[in-house]
């Protein structure tokens, strides 16, 4: 009699988790055989998982060689939605136009002789969180599902930053999003805060909170009033690109995640008209810390939580903190979507010197100057 043999677990699938900023290995290309596709010279099977994905992860990208006649495509959905980086100057027409497109905006041979100034790996990532995108929603068909509604949270004591920050909240893509917005200490007939509501097409819901409530307890009384499927902490004085939320929620999807939120990278220094980027935090994967600023969860979870603490600073590091302790499942996926504005240190709940931030920077820019995914009007 035969022996039973052990069957094998299920390979996991390819996502996003795993990216690395840096490339040490030049670009390979991906080719049809006749039967299949090879990249780097390796077969991969009828869709990438995560064991092939891993193997590529360290080449600057893969340079796709289209055959001349039709052939499987799932091959290459399945590498945009791991975030591979894929180029192609040109594709055949029967390829999908919006990949073509995609395909055909970035080139691996570009290189800009590195630096602090260097932006060679950022449009390399540029390229692999526009792809993740297509690919992720192609595997899954989220263009046609029901669109998430979002509950918005944000306290604020700077009225004179209110209406930027709606109009951001209101260009956010692929979600429903309500507002709750906890005036601290602010009175609602404030001529700039009624400019802001006037001008914002969301629906806001305004709370008004006395200025010597704790900023933790300010959010909360915020959060009571919301009606989303998910909560979203949102700063007044940051930016963020159109599909911050889409991306967070794409990330809780190929995650199963319960919080997630991005690396903290990108800080304009406003005193000193800079932007830095730190990539001490690496971004797309399992952590107990994410930027502040973009935590994601559900409302039912927050809920359980207990909220966020009744404290008047380190509020987000505090509710983390209780939520990984809970068990909660923490996720941090890129930081290319959003910045982090530090003008003098008086005007934040946290404090850091600029020195701090100059230090931590792996690039250093003049101006105001985000990564293209933030989408910059």
């Amino acid at each position: 009699m035969l022996a039973q043999q052990t069957p094998l677990p299920p390979a996991l699938p390819a996502t996003p988790t795993g990216f690395q900023r840096s490339a040490t290995e030049e670009a390979a290309e991906l080719s049809w055989t006749g039967q299949e596709w090879l990249a780097a010279g390796e077969p991969l099977g009828d869709r990438p998982d995560a064991t092939e994905v891993t193997r590529l992860r360290p080449l600057r990208g893969l340079t796709v060689r289209w055959p001349s006649s039709a052939v499987p495509t799932d091959v290459i959905t399945g590498l945009a939605a791991a975030g591979v980086p894929l180029h192609a100057a040109a594709s055949p027409g029967w390829v999908e136009p919006g990949l073509a497109r995609l395909l055909a905006d970035w080139t691996p041979e570009e290189k800009d002789g590195g630096g602090p100034r260097s932006v060679a790996d950022l449009r390399r990532e540029e390229q692999s969180v526009r792809l993740r995108r297509h690919g992720l929603r192609s595997l899954h068909g989220a263009d046609g599902a029901v669109v998430p509604k979002v509950s918005v949270v944000m306290s604020s004591m700077r009225p004179h930053l209110l209406g930027s920050a709606l109009t951001q909240i209101a260009r956010q893509r692929r979600v429903e999003t309500e507002v709750l917005l906890a005036l601290h200490g602010v009175p609602a007939g404030h001529e700039a805060v009624r400019r802001a509501l006037r001008e914002c097409d969301l629906p806001v819901t305004v709370i008004e909170v006395d200025a010597a409530i704790p900023f933790g307890e300010a959010l909360n009384t915020a959060a009571s009033r919301a009606s989303g499927e998910y909560v979203a902490k949102w700063d007044d004085d940051d930016w963020y690109g159109p599909e911050h939320l889409a991306d967070l929620l794409l990330a809780r999807s190929y995650t199963g995640a319960d919080i997630v939120g991005t690396a903290a990278e990108f800080f304009y220094l406003e005193p000193l008209n800079a932007t830095i980027r730190r990539t001490d935090y690496t971004g797309e994967i399992w952590s107990d810390h994410v930027a502040g600023g973009t935590i994601l969860l559900g409302r039912a979870g927050f809920t359980e939580l207990g909220g966020f603490p009744a404290l008047p600073g380190g509020v987000d590091a505090g509710f983390l903190k209780a939520a990984h302790a809970a068990g909660a499942r923490i996720y941090r996926t890129h930081g290319l979507g959003y910045v982090l504005r530090r003008s003098v240190s008086a005007e934040h709940t946290w404090r850091l010197s600029l020195a701090h931030f100059l230090r931590v920077a792996t690039n250093q820019w003049r101006g105001f100057r985000p990564s293209l995914i933030l989408e910059t009007p």
